[in-house]
């Protein structure tokens, strides 16, 4: 194992991009998609489950670990990778995102944002310098810049005044950030849907100096049109040779569509959330395991996956223990869909190492369009 933080680029095939992200922690395979893990659990699955299905890195949440149970209380208890039995790399948010999301319960200033806590409503205080201090607590390999996450729609004079604003905290994050061998901060551009904004954003944090570098403010209800547009020139502005995170992306559209436009790494909660809610991923489209069609479906959700999900249960025992409510749904959907996610970026890396990559492309639109197999 690697005693520093480096990035290492090993193919490309257009602007996508294969290389390996090397912590002291271990090695992260990308293009790499990071399952959440809010409040130090990656919700109904088990540590050694979520590793099972591919996963290098998991992401931790900043905000809600700052309220419960505390950055201080996890610091004492030996760190968030011993609390939480993961021994691999973590990333932590900044909690920008959730405090933009907090917007009537917030006041932000040049200073930081005071908000209320969503929990029991004590008042909180979160500067640049603070997040900084929380995230080194709680140990994180990869700690993120504290920014302001610009909202969406929003006029383009507010937006330069958010992404300048993020900036100057990006430099303040950086001071504080210190002297961390091994560890690694992240820098985050924004600017929303203004080209403009986001190439003053990504010339600002080049100017400071990052390990790693995210595209911000995207996914917050533009759509997909306006954030693929926005990727068609927003990683470009990025050095080459440092990683490139989208975050909170995405369905597995959106995933592919990034990493073709040169992205590396993204997270997002809707592979276990959709798996609590029924909701099932597969090469063929999203299943809705909820519909009575399942109900005396003896196949697998996937006939060609390999997760402990399709191997050992059917459509219709997976159907019943939803509609029942019981606890092992949550645990088989989740398990499956992190599994397609963790498989859908393995067959990115192979076909961008072979050239193959607009081949795979083609093929996973082809079959997604296809839909759900005939019922029974």
């Amino acid at each position: 194992m690697t005693s520093s933080f480096r990035f290492s680029l090993h193919a490309t095939d257009g602007k996508a991009r294969t290389g390996l992200i090397s912590t002291p922690r271990g090695d992260v395979r990308t293009p790499a998609f990071m399952p959440v893990g809010t409040a130090a659990t990656v919700k109904a699955m088990m540590p050694e489950s979520v590793r099972d299905t591919g996963a290098d890195i998991l992401l931790g949440n900043t905000y809600h670990l700052m309220l419960r149970p505390t950055a201080e209380r996890v610091n004492r208890l030996g760190g968030l990778h011993k609390f939480m039995n993961w021994d691999r790399p973590i990333l932590t948010d900044s909690g920008g995102f959730q405090v933009m999301s907090l917007n009537d319960l917030r006041k932000l200033k040049e200073e930081g944002v005071t908000f209320k806590s969503h929990i029991d409503g004590s008042k909180h205080h979160l500067t640049p310098e603070r997040s900084m201090e929380i995230q080194r607590l709680l140990g994180s390999d990869i700690v993120m810049c504290f920014d302001e996450c610009t909202p969406y729609p929003v006029e383009e004079k507010a937006s330069l005044a958010s992404m300048q604003l993020s900036m100057r905290w990006a430099q303040r994050s950086r001071d504080a950030f210190g002297d961390r061998p091994g560890y690694a901060l992240f820098g985050i551009q924004q600017g929303s849907v203004f080209r403009d904004q986001r190439a003053e954003s990504a010339q600002k944090l080049r100017d400071v100096g990052f390990e790693g570098y995210a595209i911000g403010g995207l996914a917050v209800g533009e759509g997909q049109g306006a954030m693929f547009d926005v990727l068609n020139y927003a990683p470009d502005m990025l050095p080459e040779d440092k990683p490139r995170y989208l975050m909170g992306v995405g369905k597995p559209d959106d995933i592919v569509g990034a990493v073709k436009r040169g992205v590396d790494m993204m997270d997002c909660v809707l592979p276990s959330r959709s798996g609590r809610t029924g909701q099932v991923f597969t090469r063929r489209g999203v299943i809705n395991i909820k519909n009575a069609r399942h109900l005396d479906d003896p196949r697998p959700l996937d006939e060609d996956c390999t997760c402990p999900t399709c191997r050992k249960y059917s459509r219709a025992y997976l159907h019943h223990v939803f509609r029942s409510q019981e606890i092992i749904s949550s645990m088989l959907l989740t398990w499956h869909n992190l599994h397609y996610y963790q498989e859908l970026m393995a067959a990115m890396r192979g076909a961008i190492s072979a050239g193959t990559f607009a081949q795979f492309e083609a093929d996973f639109l082809t079959m997604r369009a296809q839909g759900d197999i005939e019922p029974i």
